[in-house]
């Protein structure tokens, strides 16, 4: 809901390095669902005029990116960005647990079958638990601190847990990719019971690998439902995030709390609160980083993290690459990117020539 295409793409929010989730709902049968009809600009008021605070539910993930299937565990968990989990949420079905009570609570659960990974932001405080390692990770937000958001430079290594929705996600995309889309709204649909309007967003740019953006908005809140995206020349949805179920009443003030189990290791994300977020590749050694274009066809150039260097020499980065000039290529139905002979990773939804010509003029 993480993780690293949606960071490269126009709407995203970035997780790993070379890997993330990329994710898509399995298909709801749909019965005819009658609504009064609306234009594209009254279903966008309808989203921005939701004021739904809390809700929980399951969300389910899948994806169709046109990449190898890897066994899980294959990648050294020595690599940050590059683990295991991280490959198998870009190849295989997952499910999360969302929790939302407000702006400042919420909570996502990755159930493994023989693990629990959550995201837990309660006020101020943001936990990230992995019970594999009983590993915890901590942070305080001081009160200008705010999360990584897609398009911007990063300020923190703080996940918010909110970009594992579709309200989440489909906020983002509407944000950054309707002034350079044709706008309109396909049938009605039925997303975890609920009826819907299909918000569907087409770029106006052809160098692009996306083909569509659909958003499934509840007729009755506004609260989005759904996303999906389908990548140009594909039948099947590359990536969508959705709700199985929804309950839109206040989630218990429990479930918000956490407390490190016993023996866990415990990391602080940030080193000053008071003085905002201080993370590696966050503080003044941060990589540079620069977006040539805007919306469907941009493009990110940034320095490469320094754990791409061993993950690089694994052979699974090898079997999801290939040599390109210029460097290798990791080719997704919905992204390319470039990692460079320099030390650099230029990514974005377009064609492997459009990020060589970005690389080659910086």
């Amino acid at each position: 809901m993480s993780k690293v295409w949606l960071r490269w793409a126009p709407a995203a929010a970035a997780i790993v390095v070379v890997a993330g989730a990329a994710i898509a709902v399995p298909t709801v049968a749909n019965a005819s669902v009658s609504l009064p009809a609306k234009t594209p600009t009254q279903v966008l008021e309808l989203v921005a005029s939701s004021h739904v605070r809390a809700f929980s539910g399951t969300v389910e993930e899948t994806s169709d990116l046109g990449l190898p299937s890897l066994p899980t565990g294959s990648v050294p968990s020595s690599v940050k960005g590059g683990t295991s989990a991280d490959i198998a949420l870009l190849t295989g079905p997952n499910s999360l647990r969302v929790y939302v009570d407000g702006p400042t609570k919420a909570r996502v659960q990755d159930l493994e079958s023989l693990a629990e990974r959550d995201v837990i932001r309660n006020g101020s405080d943001v936990w990230v638990y992995d019970s594999k390692d009983n590993s915890v990770g901590h942070s305080t937000l001081a009160s200008r601190q705010h999360f990584v958001r897609p398009g911007s430079a990063p300020q923190a290594t703080t996940p918010d847990p909110t970009d594992a929705t579709p309200a989440g996600l489909a906020k983002k995309l509407i944000a950054q990719l309707e002034p350079t889309s044709n706008l309109s709204v396909d049938s009605n649909v039925r997303v975890a019971g609920r009826a819907a309007y299909d918000l569907v967003l087409t770029p106006k740019v052809t160098d692009t690998l996306i083909g569509s953006v659909s958003i499934a908005v509840d007729a009755e809140t506004g609260l989005p439902l759904r996303v999906q995206i389908d990548a140009r020349g594909q039948k099947a949805n590359a990536v969508s995030i959705g709700f199985s179920s929804l309950d839109l009443s206040t989630p218990a003030a429990s479930l918000f709390a956490f407390t490190p189990p016993a023996g866990a290791k415990v990391t602080e994300l940030t080193k000053d609160a008071s003085a905002g977020p201080e993370a590696p590749g966050t503080s003044a050694t941060k990589p540079a980083e620069t977006v040539t274009g805007h919306g469907w066809d941009s493009v990110v150039t940034v320095a490469a993290a320094g754990s791409l260097g061993k993950l690089s020499q694994s052979a699974e980065f090898g079997e999801l690459t290939t040599a390109v000039a210029g460097g290798r290529l990791l080719h997704t139905s919905l992204i390319n990117i470039l990692f460079t002979t320099d030390g650099r990773i230029v990514a974005g939804s377009v064609s492997v020539a459009r990020l060589q010509e970005v690389a080659s003029a910086q």
